[in-house]
This record gives structure tokens, C-alpha cells and sequence, in this order.
């Protein structure tokens, strides 16, 4: 369905906030790392998020370790997915979360990567993607509810009930976001 990642990719987000991503991609034995850096203003105040995400050969995210600093301090938080949809975050069971098999950061342009690479590609189909979902701020972790649909080629409906959010969603011939309206659009 999509060809080889790049070694890197980066995105200037604009809308809600002003900065940039950039992504750094290897292949490892199990997988998929993403290593990444998002720095932006947002509401007049500056954060950083780093994150280092390990998804297995099945597109199911395996680890996610996300650091975050802020004039609120600095924090860390470290989220584990077993493969099957049980998760923990920082060491703890989070029952929450069963049947999430993807991180989503609220930081990344990056992680809707995850779920299009295991979605079926027939046009019209829906497909219910569940997330880990890590928001910027303290770094806390929430299920979040999204739907993907095909619509043709490379471009797929995206949802957010919880955030009233749907849009369309570009994405390049390795699976990596292109545009994502209101949010960020790819420069590398």
C-alpha cells in the first residue's frame, strides 16, 4: 500500500499555533522508532515536546516515552502498549484504554502515520482507531475516539467526535501526513 519511510520528515504547524516537527525514522528489528521534536507558541505561550515512539511490524504502537517542558516546568511520561490493545502508562494499568492499539500526540503531526498503515484501503470503508491519546499539557493520557475512512488514493476522512474535528487527511506514498488542515503541513 505505501512505499518505504524516509529516514526524516518535518512539518511547520500553523493555525492554532505557530512551529515547527521534525522526525527522525528507523527501522529496528521489531519495527518502527520515530524520534521527534515539536517546539511551538501556542495562546502567546512557548512549549516543547520530544517523544521517542517504537510501533511494531503490525502497525501497533509498543512504546511511547514523551517528554514535554513549558513555563509550567518539565514532565515525563512513558505509555506502553502490549500489541493486543492493553495498555499501561508510567508503569500503571490504564483499563481506559483497552482496544486503543495506537499513541496519538496531541504535540504530532506524525502519529496519524500509525493507524493508516493498517487500515484497509477500499474507499468508503470506516475504520474505528481508538487512540492513546497524550495532551501537551502535564503530558496526561486519555482514550480518544477517531475514525478513518478511504476515500481515494492517498487521502482519507479523519474524526474526532470528542473535539467535533473531521477533516481530510493527505498523506505522501510512504503513509506520512501531508496536510492536516488547520494543524500542520509537511516541508520535508
Amino acid at each position: 500500500m505505501f512505499d518505504g519511510l524516509p529516514p526524516s520528515a518535518a512539518w511547520r504547524h500553523a493555525g492554532g499555533r505557530d512551529g515547527f516537527e521534525v522526525v527522525f525514522i528507523s527501522s529496528v528489528r521489531q519495527g518502527w522508532r520515530f524520534d521527534g521534536h515539536t517546539t511551538v507558541v501556542e495562546d502567546g505561550h512557548p512549549w516543547t515536546v520530544r517523544y521517542t515512539i517504537t510501533v511494531d511490524r503490525r502497525w501497533h504502537t509498543r512504546r511511547a516515552n514523551v517528554w514535554a517542558w513549558s513555563t509550567a516546568g518539565a514532565r515525563r511520561r512513558t505509555v506502553r502498549g502490549d500489541g493486543a490493545g492493553r495498555w499501561e502508562v508510567d508503569g500503571v494499568r490504564a483499563p481506559d484504554l483497552d482496544g486503543c492499539l495506537d499513541v496519538d500526540l496531541e504535540a504530532s503531526a506524525c502519529t496519524n502515520t500509525f493507524p493508516v498503515h493498517r487500515i484497509d484501503t477500499v474507499p468508503g470503508r470506516v475504520v474505528e482507531a481508538p487512540a492513546a491519546y497524550v495532551r501537551v499539557d502535564g503530558l496526561a493520557v486519555e482514550r480518544l475516539e477517531q475514525r478513518y475512512g478511504c476515500r481515494a488514493g492517498n487521502v482519507y476522512d479523519y474524526e474526532a467526535p470528542a473535539f467535533d474535528f473531521a477533516c481530510a487527511l493527505h498523506f505522501d506514498r510512504t503513509g506520512l501526513v501531508l496536510e492536516y488542515p488547520g494543524i500542520a503541513s509537511r516541508v520535508h
